[in-house]
């Protein structure tokens, strides 16, 4: 069996961060896992900019991004296993993986931080009746094949929701010669990000229906046309609002799911609404000594947001592993942190009493509020307030709130959008 303090599972933005800033915090023997053959993660088919912008003060491509935090990572020393798969975590931290030159093969880890990413939502997934015919992929899907392999996927394409993998893909479509019939989105606003829907649908006349969803998909051996329909408040059909867009391709571009197999296996809690492990606010889990950060957390909008949140499982995990008294933290239990009006998934899910100076919430919107304040309750009574001029589901709210004001002897801390 192998040892390691310190086991990164996943080779992305969120855990080359985490090990980087575990050995600038001391920590020496580290291991990353990662599947794949190449570091980096999904950042390496990105290959438009609006990366780094926070990290490196520059806006580079994806494929930049990856470079430069792969070469980071090479620079600090620690092994990288690649084409190297995490099957299981035990409860000791034992974790079971296997590769091509090693086979099957156990490593003991004294800490460990989960940072598997997210994958998307597939037609079974979204239950879309119809032909199962070629030309239906992710979005995610279609930009590999177009940015790695050189395939376009289609010439007439519909995209079915409006998540910024799809908005972009919907830009580049266009570049690459095929035609971008409609974007399709269920919901009354945008999933993605504003600036997506202005740069890459609106400078390039891509029509956008709201409040719709596919309901058919027509074709023999590949997608012919799909049926769209308006639906109503329960995001049910509206029958006489059908129209049919002929097309030759389907893009998926409906949500994202935190990769938390893993998770299961070690017996680790899932929060419902995040879809990812519950975490305290040194982002451990509820398996001590296993941390989580970036996209199998929760689902983050922004790459530096991702990095920064996996410099934080390392400097923590480094912490942990060092022993200090803040991890041990109080004898008290943490306190619980809820979702309140406007708030959905909020992380941290506990806040304990004792620790650094600032406790860092994150959590997504539930609808899109203007001229707005995001509140800390404290047992019902506000501590903390901050003005927003607009909140809307395709972007992380962050929050920031000093521990001092954390500290008194509440039951609950209630996280609130205040309209």
């Amino acid at each position: 069996m192998k040892q390691a303090e310190l086991v990164v599972i996943g080779g992305g933005s969120a855990g080359l961060s985490a090990a980087i800033e575990a050995k600038k915090q001391g920590i020496d023997d580290i291991l990353v896992l990662e599947r794949s053959a190449y570091l980096g993660g999904i950042l390496r088919q990105c290959i438009h900019n609006g990366f780094g912008v926070h990290k490196y003060q520059e806006d580079l491509t994806g494929v930049e991004f990856a470079k430069r935090i792969s070469d980071e990572a090479i620079e600090a020393g620690f092994p990288c296993m690649q084409n190297t798969f995490a099957l299981s975590i035990s409860k000791d931290k034992i974790i079971t993986a296997m590769n091509p030159e090693e086979g099957l093969f156990e490593i003991q880890a004294k800490a460990i931080i989960l940072a598997m990413g997210c994958r998307e939502r597939p037609r079974g997934a979204l239950m879309i009746p119809g032909s199962r015919c070629a030309g239906i992929l992710t979005a995610g899907t279609a930009q590999r094949y177009l940015n790695l392999e050189g395939y376009l996927p289609g010439k007439k394409i519909v995209i079915l929701g409006s998540g910024d993998i799809g908005l972009i893909m919907a830009r580049q479509f266009v570049i690459e010669g095929a035609e971008v019939e409609r974007v399709v989105e269920i919901m009354p606003y945008s999933s993605g990000l504003a600036r997506n829907i202005s740069q890459c649908l609106e400078d390039f006349n891509i029509p956008i229906s709201y409040n719709s969803t596919v309901i058919r998909i027509q074709g023999k051996g590949r997608v012919e046309s799909v049926t769209v329909a308006q639906v109503d408040d329960q995001r049910r059909p509206v029958p006489g609002t059908e129209f049919d867009i002929p097309c030759d391709c389907l893009i998926l571009s409906a949500g994202l799911i935190p990769e938390n197999e893993l998770s299961k296996s070690a017996g680790i809690r899932l929060s419902p609404a995040t879809k990812g492990p519950i975490v305290d606010d040194d982002l451990m889990t509820s398996l001590p000594g296993v941390f989580s950060c970036g996209n199998v957390l929760h689902v983050h909008d922004l790459v530096d947001h991702v990095s920064a949140e996996g410099a934080r499982a390392g400097a923590n995990a480094a912490r942990y592993l060092h022993a200090q008294p803040e991890v041990e933290h109080s004898e008290q239990p943490a306190i619980p942190v809820e979702d309140g009006f406007g708030v959905n998934g909020a992380v941290p899910q506990f806040v304990h009493r004792k620790g650094r100076e600032k406790v860092d919430f994150m959590f997504r919107p539930r609808g899109k509020y203007t001229n707005c304040k995001v509140c800390v309750d404290l047992d019902g009574v506000c501590v903390k307030q901050v003005k927003k001029m607009v909140l809307t589901p395709g972007e992380m709210c962050t929050l920031s709130v000093d521990r001092e004001l954390l500290r008194g002897a509440a039951d609950k801390i209630t996280l609130r959008v205040e309209v």
